[in-house]
């Protein structure tokens, strides 16, 4: 049974961090482009952010560039997503997602399509 599972969401006033985390089971990662995404009511989910098989390379969104971080541990099967500087906007319902080794030019990254496996989700709320 292939699983992907979230956590790490909450509550957090803006200008605060989260850490995320992406756990895998029942498959492994280490070939895996990993993607988060993110969904807030009444808007499309849209891609923040991928980190490759190796993690050698990454891509963010303009929205988040200078203020998120992603990495992966492969030996813990496990990705991560390092949210620092939260505004309100950052609120979202926060998903990870696998997909086969894909190129890291250009913006198939953030394309949904290209995703076979994905975690339930968890909530980021950023007010005070």
């Amino acid at each position: 049974q292939v699983q992907l599972v979230e956590s790490g969401g909450g509550l957090v006033q803006p200008g605060g961090s989260l850490r995320l985390s992406c756990a895998a089971s029942g498959f492994t990662l280490d070939y895996r482009t990993i993607g988060w995404f993110r969904q807030a009511p009444g808007k499309e989910r849209e891609g923040v952010s991928c980190i490759s098989a190796s993690g050698g390379s990454t891509k963010f969104a303009d929205s988040v560039k200078g203020q998120f971080t992603i990495s992966r541990d492969n030996a813990k099967n496990t990705a991560y997503l390092q949210m620092s500087s939260l505004k309100p906007e950052d609120t979202a319902t926060y998903y990870c997602a696998a997909a086969p080794k894909i190129p890291m030019d250009g913006n198939s990254w953030s394309d949904t399509d290209e995703y076979d496996d994905w975690g339930r989700g968890t909530q980021v709320t950023v007010s005070s």
